[in-house]
């Protein structure tokens, strides 16, 4: 099955909003919730190939920045395959994109998460 290739327009501000969230806390030095908000925002665009991709370019960007070498290795193959993977709707539903974790496992979705979904009409499967 393939998913549609935009945020629909519903989930489309709570995609928006976490990226402007990771913004301001990496320009404010806040690493850790900066990063937070990057898994948020990939949990919540990675169905849609251009929000996928663009969150793990922002994920290779960050590893630049705090000079991680696995973080930088493990976003490059995310990155090239990411989209592909939403394009064709091969997603691991709730995995939050980082090097710390396999990239093909799908994880569980905070309620937070799971709300929003239900708020925009789309559906988790």
């Amino acid at each position: 099955m393939r998913y549609n290739t935009t945020v629909p327009k519903a989930l489309l501000p709570y995609y928006q909003e976490a990226l402007a969230n990771y913004s301001i806390a990496y320009k404010k030095g806040h690493l850790e919730t900066a990063w937070q908000y990057l898994e948020r925002a990939h949990i919540i665009g990675q169905r849609y190939p251009y929000a996928h991709t663009l969150v793990h370019w922002k994920m290779l960007q960050f590893g630049c920045k705090i000079k991680s070498r696995k973080e930088i290795l493990g976003q490059i193959p995310r990155l090239v395959f990411g989209g592909v993977k939403s394009f064709v709707g091969k997603i691991p539903v709730g995995n939050p994109g980082g090097a710390n974790v396999p990239p093909l496992r799908s994880f569980p979705i905070e309620k937070e998460l799971q709300d929003i979904f239900v708020k925009a009409g789309v559906a988790l499967d």
